[in-house]
């Protein structure tokens, strides 16, 4: 863990365009996000997290204009929500 310095320090730097994101998740989770950096040549699963952001950001623009964008998403998201145990618990 970085110190209380090292953390102020960085808090200064980047009060403008980044805010620190702890969040508590499954083994599983870790895994596919070092995957993730891994396939697309990410920094690490702090970039991967944001790509996947990202990603998600754009496929509900295209679904804005595209069915089968639509269809991908909203299968995505009914997939998550019946299996979201298995993810946040």
């Amino acid at each position: 863990m970085a110190t209380r310095e090292a953390q102020h320090k960085w808090r200064l730097t980047n009060r403008y365009v980044k805010r620190q994101l702890n969040v508590m998740a499954r083994e599983h989770t870790h895994r596919k996000l070092d995957e993730f950096a891994a396939a697309f040549d990410l920094r690490g699963k702090g970039e991967a997290v944001t790509f996947s952001a990202f990603v998600t950001q754009a496929l509900m623009q295209r679904a804005e204009f595209s069915d089968e964008a639509r269809k991908i998403l909203d299968d995505a998201a009914a997939a998550y929500h019946r299996d979201r145990d298995l993810y946040i618990n």
